[in-house]
């Protein structure tokens, strides 16, 4: 074995609104060293406790049009009158350290990552059901009727992606859900052939 540092790898978690990505991010990182949660740029005004640098790195509608030109961006779009996109120094340099770096990014972006970056690692994670998806999004208690039957057309649409992925997480049982994920994560580094 040579002495240098494995590149780490690129890893997308996509899925429905209320599929519970966050959850399951936040029990694989508590699990399995060496995986890093990559920060998304976005042009959306801090939330009550978000800080810049932490949960998101906040830019101008300008600076971020800027990034943009200047190709700083490994994927971006815009959602509800605000860009959001993975800032590409950020992904490398983790990358670059033997860090295996997730995104967490709706499916556009992750055909995009695809896209620029064929050896992407792609999960979906879905619910066990629509019936489920509703309950979920009905007990977080933050849309209302109109907005969650929205994310359920959504969702919809967002399955219809889900051929297109490498690997494929039901969330009906947390603790198997987040097993499974660093289980794809563990073997993914012990890969010898990349496609």
């Amino acid at each position: 074995m040579n002495g240098t540092v494995r590149r780490g790898n690129l890893i997308v978690l996509s899925g429905p609104s209320g599929v519970g990505k966050d959850t399951l991010l936040a029990g694989l990182l508590k699990r399995v060293g060496g995986v890093v949660k990559c920060l998304t740029a976005t042009t959306r005004p801090p939330r009550e406790g978000e800080q810049h640098g932490v949960d998101y790195l906040f830019l101008s509608v300008e600076e971020f049009e800027r990034w943009i030109a200047e190709g700083k961006f490994l994927e971006y779009a815009r959602y509800n009158q605000a860009y959001y996109g993975t800032p590409l120094h950020l992904v490398e340099e983790s990358r670059a350290k033997g860090l295996d770096v997730i995104l967490k990014i709706e499916v556009q972006g992750g055909l995009q990552v695809r896209q620029r970056v064929p050896e992407a690692i792609l999960i979906f994670v879905q619910p066990p059901s629509m019936e489920v998806l509703r309950q979920r999004l009905t007990a977080r208690g933050t849309d209302t009727p109109e907005q969650i039957e929205r994310r359920l057309r959504i969702a919809e649409e967002e399955m219809r992606v889900m051929p297109q992925y490498d690997y494929l997480v039901t969330n009906d049982h947390l603790e198997g859900a987040i097993d499974l994920l660093r289980a794809i994560i563990l073997a993914e580094r012990a890969r010898i052939r990349k496609e």
